[in-house]
């Protein structure tokens, strides 16, 4: 009686949350006026089918510095302010070259809150890891302002920071500030945009964006940090999902189909450095164009009966990232001993299909840390031990019913060589794995609503009484409101 009480609050609480969300849906549409489309007098859809997620004309624009791939004088609706006179151009270098800044503050808003509903833990789980509430009615998760702009023909800039998270105005910090200039290899004959450098705090040229993603829940294998069993030393806190401080060599020459990027990095995510060595970031990839219209094929988005739409292309995709994690710089972890440095890469490939309505990709990862064994004695020891590793990735589809109403779906699975020697298992099944259907609803083209169910495998537990090995999904249900300004 009791769980067919539970059950029938759960459904009333969803039922009642879709009639608030279709009474939304119903309003008539306006257009939105984030930053650019504030400089372009532009709706937001002229870049995102479903933002913060780029279409083919958005990844053209941001490749090209953050301005339109062809003729954006001409599409530019509030002029910039230039630094200078065309004199001073002539006269370089006897005279301060002259640039530009946009003559519209160029500043947008992004908040994002969330309603959440917890499946009800049993009293095992919440002695073994505390106590969560079923719901949360709506608490502003994060509130972001961001810039993002050009200074002139070659020179763009991004900052994004958040303000606040998890309400109660709780400090958020800086995501990506970074300054970029396009075409560096313009002067020496390469294609345009063959070489591109940026620098500052970003995030790295991933196959699918961890910080601007659409979902409300990340990129599992993003998150992984590498760290060993006891006595193991590897403690690697490394993570891809993170922005990193460094400076990037890229380009996207000629049409833009292919990409390439290399980064050096502190490897230390956000924070400062914590090692003189640097990490390195590899990308490549191909987006093969599979329109069959030679015209269409060669613009920057496929025509479509309703205006532009992406092109149904395929994209492959490698990446690779090594670095050397150090430990005991200052003697004081394993005393007596030197600084202990265990080299470690990541490696992995992605594919990205698009045909008209529907998106597909999957993105698969593989990591690997060197690791050793201290023995702490008179003298103490230091020996080469099994290198610790972990696999994984996520694979996804999103589909579009109407262009404001969104499906979307994605799958993680992590195994990591931890989870299966610890001798308490990651899940039922010894991998974290995590099934994420959802919804996205553009209420306006910046307004949107969004709903996601995360299904887990079975998590394990100690039975209070019995003192047996249980098993409990922490499933939960999100649903909330995004919208920029």
């Amino acid at each position: 009686m009791k769980g067919r009480l539970n059950t029938s609050i759960m459904a009333s609480l969803m039922a009642a949350v879709v009639v608030v969300w279709v009474m939304l849906v119903l309003v008539p549409k306006t257009s939105a006026i984030p930053a650019f489309s504030r400089k372009y007098q532009t709706s937001c859809t002229t870049c995102h089918n479903n933002y913060p997620e780029l279409n083919d004309f958005g990844e053209a624009f941001k490749k090209n510095g953050f301005k339109f791939p062809k003729d954006d004088e001409v599409f530019v609706k509030e002029p910039p302010v230039l630094l200078g006179s065309k004199a001073q151009k002539e006269a370089f270098p006897g005279a301060v070259y002259p640039g530009e800044i946009p003559g519209y503050l160029p500043i947008a808003f992004r908040y994002e809150g969330n309603f959440s509903l917890n499946r009800k833990q049993p009293a095992g789980v919440i002695q073994q890891n505390g106590f969560t509430p079923r719901t949360d009615l709506f608490a502003p998760n994060t509130f972001t302002i961001i810039s993002a702009g050009s200074y002139g023909q070659n020179i763009s800039f991004w900052i994004d920071d958040d303000i606040s998270v998890g309400a109660a105005n709780a400090d958020g910090g800086l995501g990506d500030g970074w300054l970029k200039y396009n075409d560096l290899g313009h002067g020496i004959g390469l294609p345009k945009n063959a070489l591109n450098v940026r620098f500052g705090q970003f995030e790295l040229d991933l196959p699918f964006t961890q910080a601007k993603t659409i979902y409300l829940s990340p990129f599992d294998i993003y998150g992984e940090a590498n760290v060993a069993v006891p006595p193991g030393t590897t403690n690697n806190p490394t993570i891809f999902g993170s922005p990193q401080r460094g400076i990037e060599f890229g380009g996207t020459p000629n049409n833009g189909n292919f990409n390439w990027s290399v980064a050096v990095t502190n490897g230390s995510n956000v924070g400062t450095a914590t090692r003189s060595s640097k990490d390195v970031y590899v990308r490549l990839s191909q987006k093969f164009n599979l329109e069959r219209d030679p015209e269409s094929r060669n613009a920057i988005q496929a025509a479509g009966p309703t205006g532009p739409r992406d092109h149904s292309s395929v994209r492959l995709g490698f990446f690779y990232y090594y670095g050397k994690n150090q430990q005991n710089q200052d003697g004081v972890l394993f005393p007596g001993l030197a600084a202990i440095d265990e080299p470690f890469y990541r490696v992995g490939g992605d594919l990205r299909f698009k045909y008209r309505k529907l998106e597909l990709f999957g993105l698969g990862m593989f990591g690997h840390d060197d690791n050793h064994v201290v023995t702490v004695g008179t003298p103490s020891t230091i020996a080469a031990a099994p290198a610790v590793k972990f696999s994984g990735g996520f694979a996804g589809a999103n589909y579009w019913f109407y262009p404001w109403l969104i499906g979307t779906f994605h799958y993680d699975a992590v195994n990591s060589h931890s989870d299966f020697v610890n001798g308490t298992p990651a899940s039922q099944y010894h991998t974290r794995n995590r099934f994420s259907p959802g919804f996205q609803v553009l209420v306006r083209a910046n307004i949107k609503v969004v709903g996601e169910y995360q299904y887990t495998f079975g998590q394990p537990y100690t039975d209070p009484l019995t003192g047996n090995p249980l098993f409990f999904r922490p499933n939960t249900f999100q649903t909330g409101i995004d919208y920029v300004f």
